[in-house]
């Protein structure tokens, strides 16, 4: 049983992270959000709630306090400022193991067409950021794991597969239950992937763009 950080705790994945614990496992959540009245069937007996934002570091080192590890579900233009809050809050704490959601792209890694496409939607600096960010928790003493998803869609199906960092990027799309399942996973046994940044895609989802564009 561990004691698990959840930051972004309202968001898509994560609220399917949260789920799959509840259900599966006996771990304790610490879940830290901005609105925290949005959340819904909170389990006293399981579940923490926080209500704040990450780039406030001492609350944030507060909250974090006692947790095993952290799986950051973030995102938005402040990113390279809520990593380094992260970061600054876990070595505060002494804890080492992240799990942190970033995006493909950060390293120019997708070929091709799809690789054109997706620079041009992800224009306006976002691609940006998010390297930034990665660069801050790769260059952390922490034992992270960045999972770098494909386009996410809400398909009822568990299919992915990863790639390295160095490695093309593969498919175009992976459903966030996917992704949810590869969280869960590395939650469960830590020891998987530790320095590693991985690019996750729905097998044989190759092509211009997501089937849903």
């Amino acid at each position: 049983m561990a004691n698990v950080m959840i930051l972004g705790a309202y968001g898509q994945i994560a609220t399917l992270v949260r789920q799959r614990l509840l259900k599966e496992t006996q771990h304790h959540l610490n879940l830290f959000l901005r609105h925290a009245e949005r959340l819904q069937n909170v389990n006293d007996q399981r579940e923490t709630v926080v209500d704040g934002d990450v780039t406030d570091t001492p609350l944030l080192t507060k909250a974090m306090n006692g947790s095993d590890l952290v799986y950051a579900n973030l995102g938005n233009k402040g990113i390279e400022n809520q990593a380094k809050s992260v970061v600054q809050a876990m070595d505060a704490n002494n804890i080492k193991r992240l799990i942190w959601i970033s995006t493909l792209g950060i390293y120019d890694e997708v070929p091709g067409a799809f690789g054109r496409w997706n620079h041009k939607m992800l224009d306006g600096g976002y691609l940006e950021t998010y390297a930034a960010a990665a660069k801050v928790i790769e260059t952390s003493d922490l034992a992270y794991t960045i999972i770098r998803p494909a386009w996410l869609s809400n398909k009822n199906i568990v299919s992915y597969e990863i790639t390295q960092k160095g490695e093309p990027f593969k498919g175009t799309e992976v459903s966030r239950r996917s992704i949810a399942d590869l969280v869960v996973n590395l939650i469960n046994d830590p020891s998987q992937h530790i320095g590693q940044s991985l690019g996750v895609d729905q097998p044989n989802t190759q092509g211009d763009k997501p089937s849903f564009y």
